[in-house]
């Protein structure tokens, strides 16, 4: 069955690159639906949507952007304006996945527009700054970065072989068949190295039980991504076992989920249980990117590539109060749990990271600021003792049930 894919791109200084794309996805049996985006000068041929369009769907002229020359205002008016074209047209059905290329600001917009599409829709961006740092423009979304290898200017034997094997692998997407709906109810659940186990024996209870969990790595991108699910609806409780990422936008580690990490579930109202899983570490990258500042703190190299630094009892004070703060927000059925020998795997007595006094000031800060209606158990227990995963999964079940009477 044939379907429809957007491309997205400037059909002024790259119209070539586009028509030779768009023949590819037409010879293999789709449609290609084009944006145009430049604001240089005329499309190399007629897109159909204009750069006119996507100019007033920001609320701007094009004639406007051309005469006053401001390169920064174009960028930001056009980056706006395909983002809501794009929204409309999967919306609308018109669409079914979408394929840009460009250098640094055609990523931007191609980027942009490919964000719209869900989880799953099929997105390719073939790119100038693929090998590098993707996550400004990939951000939680599953667009699929190809690296150029050229610039982005006219087909040629290389280019003409790079720009096939994008639209192939799109055309791939399109045409796998996605898996059956399971039709069970999903559970989100957030992980660390540090609460592998306590995760997994969670998870083993709500399976049998009849749940589909769904685990984020919490890593940043892993906490965001796990949020927005529960924003767009798909999601019946969470397990917020790992909430490390607090730590990390407390003390500037490499792993922030910025700073509405924990309130999705609070503002949804779904049933949460929540833990202070691997508070007790801030992530960096390398040693020698840990900052000076901190190189003499209790550090962990947990790889080549990441190294933990131990968080203090003061910045313990402190997050307690973060994480008071954020499930105080909550409007549906909530229980924190709080494991009294140690919050990782690297906490627990003879462990590099144990340090009773800090965790103690952890518990004692979130005791103190939580909200007094909120149900808190203190268990005995290590974070990744099976008991305390027992512990927690009962009670998210026992939660989810009392949410649906």
């Amino acid at each position: 069955m044939s379907k429809t894919v957007a491309v997205i791109g400037a059909l002024d200084t790259k119209g070539k690159d586009y028509a030779y794309v768009k023949q590819e996805i037409e010879k293999r049996g789709h449609k290609a639906f084009v944006i145009d985006t430049g604001i240089l000068g005329e499309p190399h041929f007629r897109p159909d949507i204009s750069a006119e369009e996507v100019a007033k769907a920001s609320g701007v002229e094009l004639r406007e952007l051309k005469e006053k020359g401001d390169k920064s205002l174009a960028m930001s008016v056009m980056t706006r304006g395909i983002a809501l074209i794009m929204r409309d047209l999967y919306q609308e059905g018109v669409i079914d996945a979408g394929i840009s290329m460009g250098g640094s600001n055609g990523t931007v917009i191609g980027t942009a527009a490919l964000r719209e599409l869900p989880l799953g829709a099929p997105k390719v961006m073939v790119s100038t700054v693929a090998s590098g740092d993707t996550q400004p423009y990939v951000g939680i979304t599953d667009v699929v970065m190809f690296p150029s290898i050229l610039d982005v200017s006219g087909v040629n034997m290389f280019s003409a072989r790079i720009y096939a094997n994008a639209v192939g692998a799109l055309v791939g997407m399109l045409e796998t068949e996605p898996p059956p709906k399971v039709g069970k109810s999903l559970i989100t659940a957030s992980m660390f190295g540090n609460t592998t186990t306590s995760v997994n024996q969670c998870k083993d209870s709500l399976e049998k039980n009849g749940y589909e969990v769904l685990v984020f790595h919490a890593t940043g991108t892993g906490g965001r991504t796990m949020e927005t699910l529960v924003r767009e609806g798909y999601i019946t409780g969470m397990l917020d076992i790992t909430t490390t990422e607090l730590a990390d936008e407390l003390v500037g580690g490499v792993l922030s989920a910025g700073p509405q990490r924990m309130d999705a579930a609070a503002e949804w109202g779904i049933p949460q249980v929540a833990a202070p899983g691997c508070l007790d570490m801030v992530n960096f990258w390398g040693l020698d990117t840990v900052p000076e500042d901190l190189r003499d703190r209790i550090l962990y190299q947990w790889n080549p590539n990441i190294t933990l630094i131990r968080t203090t009892p003061e910045e313990n004070e402190a997050l307690g109060r973060i994480f008071a703060e954020k499930v105080n927000r909550s409007t549906g059925p909530t229980a924190v749990f709080l494991p009294l020998k140690g919050i990782s795997a690297l906490d627990a007595p003879g462990k590099e990271f144990w340090w009773p006094e800090a965790d103690e000031a952890l518990f004692d800060s979130i005791k103190r600021h939580i909200r007094k209606d909120l149900p808190i158990y203190e268990l005995d227990l290590n974070i990744n003792d099976q008991a305390f995963s027992d512990a927690m999964a009962d009670k998210l079940l026992e939660l989810i049930a009392e949410d649906s009477e």
